[in-house]
């Protein structure tokens, strides 16, 4: 029995009105939770980190710039993974959260892209150049546009979604050169902050980051995290509320009191 509960609670939460009901009781959790984290992480980054040593107090928009980046990725990942659910299941609420993450991850996105470009000014003397890194989240940035556009191209928003869905798992491929652009080629940016192998790793015995530095990068990322999940909650509700207007759930549920 135990094997089959996973199935069974998936089943049930993919359900629309019973995913409706059950992204409305945890969303108020993770935007409280959210807050909280951002601000620990904030105060720790922008308070009690140190300067660091070559690039003074320039550095700290880290704690804004590296988990927005995280997040742009993490977010497109997400996304992919729901237009293929969408794809080859048919499912109606993957369709939906599908493309409720392109807005999502296309502002994180643009943050990496404003952030990296303040931080680079003072550190390259631009603020912009045609690096690698630089580049392909460029690239992450217009192919969420394009999902968007070509989502909202069709009338029939089921239809929509299945080509946008098929557009975000061809730009899959922008995800692994995001990622190692800084490895692959020579650039400007300097490489990624926290790897998880490696002597200079985040488990490893002399890590290249302070940890003062450290702990308030992390918490920046969970609250981003946290802020992410409590969104696409929230955006999915009002999605599966429009596309399902005329079922009986959604008559029902504005016949309610609460409602």
């Amino acid at each position: 029995m135990s094997r089959n509960y996973l199935p069974h609670w998936l089943h049930w939460l993919g359900s629309p009105p019973n995913f409706y009901r059950f992204a409305g009781a945890v969303r108020p959790w993770l935007l409280a939770a959210a807050l909280v984290t951002a601000v620990i992480g904030l105060y720790g980054g922008l308070v009690l980190a140190p300067p660091d040593r070559y690039q003074g107090d320039a550095y700290r928009i880290i704690f804004i710039h590296v988990p927005s980046a995280w997040m742009s990725l993490f977010i497109y990942a997400t996304m992919a993974v729901a237009g293929l659910i969408a794809l080859v299941w048919r499912i109606k609420l993957a369709e939906v959260v599908a493309m409720e993450c392109a807005p999502i991850g296309a502002a994180f996105a643009l943050i990496t892209l404003l952030t990296g470009s303040l931080w680079g000014r003072p550190m390259w003397g631009t603020w912009w150049t045609w690096d690698a890194r630089l580049t392909s989240e460029l690239v992450l940035f217009f192919i969420y546009l394009g999902v968007i556009g070509l989502y909202n191209a069709f009338e029939d928003r089921r239809r929509g979604a299945r080509a946008a869905s098929l557009l975000a798992l061809v730009g899959v491929v922008d995800l692994p050169i995001v990622h190692y652009s800084v490895v692959w080629w020579n650039t400007l940016h300097q490489g990624s902050t926290i790897v998880l192998t490696g002597k200079h790793s985040l488990f490893g015995a002399s890590p290249e980051i302070a940890l003062s530095m450290l702990w308030p990068l992390l918490v920046m990322a969970l609250a981003t995290h946290l802020y992410f999940f409590a969104s696409i909650l929230g955006r999915t509700r009002v999605g599966l509320l429009s596309l399902e207007s005329g079922k009986q759930w959604v008559r029902n549920l504005v016949a309610e009191p609460d409602a």
